[in-house]
């Protein structure tokens, strides 16, 4: 019986996520109201704040699930495998967590454009970029003990994961699908890690 109240709820969420993003691409971020979301996922506005506590946290909602995937892929680093290749496993699993994930790639794209575009969700985004760089930082140095200082494992996390968010700002245009977002990422990390082969 819990294992379907837990997947009924799974059902919930995911209704609610999906319902956000389909009125944020029709409506703009500002225009949705939660009423508008909790009615196109045909639940009540009180329901609605068992999952979510506000329009915020449906834009991030898979924030932690990614970053657990990217976490993996750093600590399952085996003795001697070099960083270069620690970082490169690094992008692709979140390349591939993106491509995984429980929006479409149409939805994705709205989510990147409102996190760049939208104030409040600049400074969300902002805060939680820090702090996952930070933890990713700090689970890389761990991986590399007595062979990468915490000075240059940040330094390699914020060289990768900055190269890639500002390259998909410099080159984000409405018309731009999330594969080729996506190839936009991928570039810019073998740029970053060319960059990092100093620390090999």
């Amino acid at each position: 019986m819990a294992g379907l109240r837990e997947r009924k709820k799974q059902r919930t969420r995911q209704a609610l996520v999906q319902a956000a993003f389909q009125l944020f691409g029709e409506r703009g971020f500002e225009e949705t109201t939660l009423a508008d979301i909790a009615a196109q996922a045909e639940i009540s506005t009180r329901t609605f704040f068992s999952y979510f506590a506000s329009k915020d946290d449906l834009i991030f909602h898979d924030t932690e699930e990614r970053l657990e995937t990217a976490t993996r892929a750093v600590v399952r680093r085996t003795p001697e495998e070099p960083l270069m290749d620690v970082l490169h496993r690094l992008v692709d699993a979140s390349v591939e967590s993106a491509l995984n994930q429980t929006l479409g790639k149409k939805e994705a794209a709205v989510r990147t454009r409102l996190i760049l575009t939208e104030p409040s969700l600049q400074a969300r985004g902002l805060h939680l970029l820090f702090d996952t760089q930070l933890r990713l930082a700090r689970t890389l140095h761990g991986s590399f003990a007595g062979e990468l200082s915490m000075v240059e494992a940040a330094a390699a996390i914020g060289a990768l994961i900055g190269a890639v968010k500002l390259a998909v700002v410099a080159d984000l245009r409405d018309d731009r699908s999330f594969d080729e977002i996506l190839d936009t990422a991928r570039r810019a990390a073998e740029i970053a890690i060319s960059g990092l082969r100093s620390l090999a």
